[in-house]
């Protein structure tokens, strides 16, 4: 008689997972006063530690994504709440850019990934969660990092807490204009 083992328990960590879904249906792009979770963000008061802000510029900066669809994925955005592109200063488009750039460097050195998704939702239509608040997602990419969790139970797998991603991210930031 074949003798069959008894299935491991596998546990997967996704501590953002239970903040993510007790917030559905709540809008956590925009607080009762109207302002975008980000900008929220900046008023707090609260240190960079603690908000996973990774990088702090004149006119923009960057922070991890709470919700990430992969480690070290970045969000660079203006500290001003704009929603187009066009809105922005010809000074927040240049800086934007080059915090996008450093933000592409970081995570290269931080994490050596195959390739990186470089991107901007503008408007819910377009998949931008937080429309009126744009920003540019930077997420490094390796072949086969999006598996059947994601298309089976919803749920991404991340090897790392958000804590300890951005702690590498700001360690591997270059100066600008480097």
């Amino acid at each position: 008689m074949p003798q069959y083992s008894r299935p491991v328990l596998e546990r997967l960590w996704n501590g953002w997972r239970s903040t993510y879904v007790q917030s559905v249906g709540v809008d956590l792009a925009s607080g009762d006063d109207g302002r975008s979770v980000f900008t929220r963000i900046l008023a707090s008061g609260l240190p960079d530690g603690e908000t996973n802000i990774v990088h702090r510029g004149p006119l923009c900066f960057a922070i991890l994504n709470a919700f990430p669809y992969a480690t070290g994925h970045v969000l660079v955005l203006p500290y001003r709440e704009v929603a187009e592109l066009e809105d922005l200063t010809t000074d927040e488009t240049v800086e934007l850019w080059a915090t996008t750039t450093a933000a592409v460097r970081a995570l290269k050195a931080a994490y050596r990934p195959e390739g990186l998704n470089v991107g901007i939702n503008l408007g819910r239509p377009a998949g931008g969660s937080i429309s009126e608040h744009l920003h540019v997602h930077v997420l490094p990419r390796w072949t086969g990092d999006v598996n059947f969790m994601t298309a089976i139970a919803n749920t991404r797998t991340l090897p790392e807490a958000l804590s300890d991603t951005a702690a590498k991210v700001r360690r591997a930031w270059p100066e600008l204009g480097k």
